[in-house]
């Protein structure tokens, strides 16, 4: 009795894709990755727009807010931390670091602005509500603080 036919593994392949549904899927991937940059475009519109607002109250010229790493700089000075904590935030676990310091000066941004304590838990938790709260609320940055940010900035551009 011959029972190697129970023991036949030589199943079917699946078949390869055809050439329309390798075009259907690079057209998905293309959607997809279309809808990311333009969903991070207008992110960033909005997060510049906002923190261009906080610009102005301080006596920063808002078209800083603009420019990548360069406006990380001015939040962490205006927030009275080191500016170079913006480049360090580009080196992995570094980055953990810089964040923190990024809170802190968000904090005293907050402070400056007349915000009490717990509203660093909104730059922390829900940062754009942070941002529209301190852009639109009717809030004063300190005038001798906003004189010495627009001196600063007009030293630098000497």
């Amino acid at each position: 009795m011959d029972y190697n036919y129970m023991y036949d593994y030589n199943y079917p392949a699946s078949p390869a894709p055809t050439d329309a549904e390798i075009a259907a899927g690079v057209a998905i991937a293309g959607v997809a990755f279309l809808f990311f940059i333009i969903f991070t475009v207008i992110s960033y519109a909005i997060f510049a727009f906002l923190l261009g607002r906080i610009f102005k109250k301080a006596g920063v010229p808002q078209w800083i807010a603009w420019v990548p790493i360069y406006n990380y700089w001015k939040m962490l000075e205006i927030g009275n931390q080191q500016g170079f904590w913006a480049v360090l935030a580009l080196i992995p676990f570094v980055n953990i670091v810089s964040l923190i310091f990024m809170y802190i000066a968000m904090y005293h941004i907050g402070k400056k602005l007349g915000k009490d304590d717990w509203f660093i838990l909104l730059a922390i938790f829900i940062p754009i509500v942070w941002l529209i709260w301190l852009g639109f609320d009717d809030s004063k940055w300190p005038s001798d603080e906003k004189k010495a940010n627009e001196k600063a900035v007009a030293k630098s551009q000497a």
